[in-house]
């Protein structure tokens, strides 16, 4: 007979002009690893928040029932205190304090309100040896990786006596290896009898891990499907979250390829804190218009600092290095100047340097190009409005109006918005960084669709991104980059996963 750990029955959770959660069911098994997936906004975050006490009893409808009992949580620790823990996204570490520290926050270890430090690293040190973090507990977070940073976060868990373990898009800031480490983990702790919720837009690491899969979609509970009677192969996962089968995941496009819109030549830039180490070392690439372009690399390649130093050198000290656009050489020493010269970048971290998310979508579809909404320096609100409503309509963004503040939206929606504001600045070069992380499998297509609309009208697009099956699907050529050098080239028909991972382990031979 089953036994369920967790049941959550009928939930209902409305917010302002929406119906977040309609009647939601969600049945978890003891020591499985259950995976919820569905597009943005279908609901995911929603209802684990509703679960773990940050949306707390009384603002939602329905049942919570773990290990057998009614739960009212009324506050985040009072879940915590049965062995419900969340992991979000946005991991919550606190950069300048050490690995123990943060995974004993609000959790010490000591009595008469002095903290024991003896125990805390030491018991830090047992728990890091579970998650196969070989890092000194003594270690800032700030210098440790992202994929590291997770693991951390799987500490401060089992610190607490997790018992259900909840995980939000764990590996969409991960490298292939770094993902495959820590579903490993997961897997390793379901032996030891924690139970795992997996919310993940990477669908072949749900198919991978998961005992069951619960997609929702609008709201709604859809199915739940079993690995040991059911299909859970990708396609047909897409079919139960989008209710329609989706055989391409990439659009078609007719390429018209013309001349060089940016060159770059011999670029050299220097972290701008550690001084004389190199995050890019004499790199030399060029896109042309209506091209798309990948860079592919590991995670630390230096591709996100390439590109920050190109805009406006909004990263890096000690830049050198050529630039060129339309065959004219330029010097952008700030991101207004690139804007002017009709260069766009669309950053990774769209919370913290893409949006505004207290402002509305208005304000953020054209804080990029104000005088495109101005005359005599003074904002014309209509048009403001008109060209919000123009881009909301060209991008099919899911909001119940231009006014509602960015924070509120899904993030496939929060991503579109940060395309409609660098596409209203009206660039020839866009740069996109990991545009579609952490979004789902629909909403990508959409993005897709996007960057096939701009090559078509004649932009270059130069696209970074960690997953494969993206770069190989989208782009006309792709560079590759390995500490800070670019260490091959393929055309489109030349590339595979094999040759672009063979390129990084030859060039680390040869380093």
């Amino acid at each position: 007979m089953k036994k369920y750990l967790l049941q959550m029955k009928g939930i209902i959770k409305l917010f302002p002009g929406v119906r977040a959660l309609d009647n939601v069911n969600l049945d978890v098994e003891e020591g499985e690893i259950h995976a919820l997936v569905g597009e943005n906004g279908a609901g995911k975050s929603t209802l684990m928040n509703v679960l773990s006490g940050i949306y707390p009893y009384g603002s939602y409808e329905g049942q919570i029932i773990f290990d057998g009992e009614e739960c009212k949580f009324g506050k985040i620790r009072d879940s915590e205190k049965k062995g419900i823990a969340i992991i979000h996204q946005e991991l919550a570490m606190v950069p300048y304090m050490t690995i123990a520290e943060n995974m004993f926050l609000g959790n010490e270890r000591g009595k008469f309100l002095k903290i024991d430090w003896n125990q805390t690293f030491s018991k830090a040190e047992e728990l890091l040896k579970i998650v196969g973090l070989k890092e000194s507990p003594h270690v800032l977070v700030k210098d440790i990786s992202i994929g590291k940073q997770q693991l951390v976060e799987i500490a401060k868990a089992l610190a607490k006596d997790v018992r259900l373990l909840i995980l939000d898009e764990p590996t969409a800031s991960l490298n292939e290896d770094d993902s495959q480490k820590l579903l490993g983990l997961l897997l390793k702790l379901k032996k030891e009898g924690v139970t795992s919720i997996l919310i993940s837009h990477k669908l072949n690491e749900v198919s991978k891990v998961a005992d069951h899969i619960t997609i929702l979609r609008d709201g709604a509970t859809i199915e739940t499907l079993d690995k040991d009677s059911d299909d859970i192969g990708e396609p047909r996962i897409i079919k139960g979250m989008v209710g329609r089968e989706l055989s391409d995941r990439f659009p078609k496009r007719d390429t018209k390829i013309g001349d060089i819109s940016l060159e770059v030549k011999d670029w050299t830039v220097y972290h701008p804190i550690y001084a004389g180490r190199k995050v890019c070392d004499n790199v030399s690439f060029h896109i042309r218009r209506g091209e798309v372009v990948g860079i592919s690399g590991l995670m630390g390649a230096g591709r996100t600092e390439l590109a920050m130093s190109i805009f406006g050198k909004s990263y890096g000290s000690d830049i050198s290095g050529r630039l060129f656009i339309n065959g004219s050489e330029v010097s952008l020493n700030s991101i207004k100047s690139a804007i002017d010269r009709k260069i766009a970048y669309v950053s990774e971290d769209r919370k913290n340097d893409g949006l505004v998310l207290s402002n509305s979508i208005k304000v953020n579809t054209t804080m990029a190009n104000m005088a495109g909404i101005s005359k005599w320096g003074t904002i014309d609100k209509d048009k403001e409005v008109m060209v919000a409503e123009e881009y909301r309509k060209k991008l099919n963004t899911k909001c119940t109006g231009v006014d509602q503040d960015v924070g509120n939206l899904s993030g496939g929606n929060q991503q579109k918005v940060l395309l409609s504001k660098w596409m209203f600045a009206e660039p020839d070069v866009l740069i996109l960084d990991e545009p579609t992380r952490g979004i789902d499998v629909g909403a990508k297509y959409e993005i897709y669709t996007i960057i096939n609309d701009l090559v078509a009208e004649n932009k270059s697009v130069l696209l970074i991104s960690s997953e494969m099956p993206e770069i190989l699907g989208m782009c006309d050529r792709i560079y590759v980059m390995n500490e800070g050098r670019i260490v091959a080239e393929f055309q489109k028909n030349e590339a595979s996963q094999e040759a672009i991972l063979g390129s990084i382990l030859q060039s680390d031979k040869g380093a």
